[in-house]
C-alpha cells in the first residue's frame, strides 16, 4: 500500500468511504456483510475509515464502531457532523437536517464517540456548512472539541476555497472533503490550489463517478427504488444514454493501460496530486480488493491528456445535484 499525508496522519493512499455499507444506494448490508468488508480493508492495508453520523442516522458509526474499535490503533477514524437525521415532525421519522449551530455540533460529537466506542475521533468533517450559521461559528466548535480532547482534527465537507480560508483562520484545516473524478471536475476550479497552498489535504469522494466509470451501471432499472442516483440528473434516462457513449473509449484506455475501469478511475485521481486521497466504497470485499490495486497503476503524460479530453465537465451531460442539493453546498460550479 502506498501512504499520503493527512495532516498529522499517514494513511492509505486509497481509504474507504463507509457509507454505502448503510446508505444511499439501497437497503443496508448485513451486519456479517459490513464486517466483512470492514475487516478485509483493514487487512489489506487500508488505515483510514470514512464514515457520518448522517449515515443510516448513526447505522453507520455503530457498524464501525462494533467491528472496528477493537483494533482502533491501526487506523485514522474520520466522521462528520453538521448533517444528522431528525425527528422533525415528532412522529418517530428521521429527515436530513443540517444544523451547524455549536451545541448540535457538540452534542452529534458526544453521540458518535459513543456509537464508534471511542475517546476520541481522529478527524471531524463539518458534513455541510449551514449557511444560517458563521463558519467561523461552527468551526469554533470544532475548534473546542479539539482542546477538550474529543477529536483530533478539523475537516470541512463540499466547501468552496473561499469558506476554507476564512475557516482556516479561526483553526487550522486538516483536510477538505469533496466529490472529484473524471465527471465532477469542481475542485479544479480553487478548492485543490487552496488546498495545496495551505497544506490541506483533500479527500475525494465519489471516485469512481458513483459507480458509472466502473461500466456496469448499463440499465437504471436496476437500482434499488431508494437509491439516491435515481434523483441525480446525470442518472436521468436521457443524460445517462449520453453519457454511456463516453464509456467504450474509456473501457478501451483502461484495457489498454492493464487495469479495470474503476482502476483507472482511482489511478487517474492519485495523479492530480499528491494531497489528493480517494475514498471509494463498495459492499463486496472483491471490489474493495480491484480498488486498492489502482494504486499500483501509473499513467503516462499521454494517457492522462486522453482521459481529461475524452471526461470532463464538457462532456458529460447533466449537474451533478437538483437544484435544491446544490444549494445546499458550497462548492465553485462550472
Amino acid at each position: 500500500m502506498e501512504y499520503r499525508q493527512l495532516g498529522p496522519f499517514s494513511v492509505s493512499a486509497i481509504s474507504l468511504g463507509c457509507m454505502n455499507l448503510s446508505h444511499a444506494y439501497g437497503a443496508p448490508v448485513s451486519a456479517e456483510q459490513g464486517e466483512r468488508v470492514l475487516l478485509a480493508a483493514l487487512d489489506a492495508g487500508v488505515t483510514m475509515f470514512d464514515t457520518a453520523a448522517l449515515y443510516g442516522f448513526g447505522a453507520n458509526e455503530t457498524l464501525v464502531g462494533n467491528v472496528l474499535s477493537r483494533h482502533r490503533s491501526r487506523f485514522t477514524l474520520a466522521s462528520k457532523c453538521g448533517m444528522t437525521g431528525v425527528d422533525v415532525a415528532g412522529d418517530g421519522k428521521l429527515v436530513r437536517v443540517i444544523d451547524g449551530r455549536p451545541e448540535t455540533i457538540r452534542a452529534t460529537c458526544e453521540a458518535a464517540l459513543k456509537r464508534l466506542k471511542t475517546d476520541v475521533i481522529d478527524l471531524y468533517y463539518l458534513h455541510r456548512w449551514d449557511k444560517q450559521v458563521p463558519i467561523e461559528d461552527s468551526v469554533g466548535a470544532l475548534a473546542e472539541l479539539v482542546a477538550a480532547g474529543k477529536i483530533r482534527t478539523i475537516g470541512l465537507s463540499e466547501v468552496s476555497a473561499a469558506t476554507l480560508r476564512r475557516a482556516y483562520a479561526v483553526h487550522p484545516v486538516t483536510a477538505v472533503q469533496t466529490e472529484y473524478s473524471l465527471w465532477t471536475r469542481n475542485p479544479e476550479i480553487g478548492v485543490l490550489d487552496a488546498c495545496r497552498e495551505l497544506g490541506v489535504a483533500f479527500v475525494a469522494f465519489s471516485p469512481v463517478a458513483r459507480g458509472f466509470l466502473c461500466g456496469g451501471l448499463q440499465d437504471l432499472n436496476t437500482l434499488d427504488a431508494k437509491d439516491i442516483r435515481r434523483s441525480m440528473p446525470r442518472f436521468q434516462p436521457g443524460n445517462h444514454a449520453a453519457n454511456l457513449k463516453l464509456l467504450p473509449a474509456y473501457q478501451a484506455i483502461a484495457q489498454e493501460a492493464g487495469c479495470t475501469p474503476a482502476q483507472l478511475a482511482l489511478a487517474w485521481l492519485l495523479h492530480q496530486g499528491e494531497h489528493i486521497i480517494p475514498i471509494p466504497g463498495t459492499t463486496r470485499v472483491e471490489h474493495l480488493h480491484e480498488d486498492l490495486g489502482a494504486v499500483n497503476i501509473s499513467l503516462g503524460a499521454d494517457t492522462l491528456q486522453r482521459l481529461n479530453a475524452l471526461i470532463n465537465e464538457k462532456t458529460v451531460a447533466g449537474n451533478r445535484y437538483t437544484d435544491q442539493a446544490s444549494r445546499e453546498v458550497d462548492t465553485e460550479s462550472f
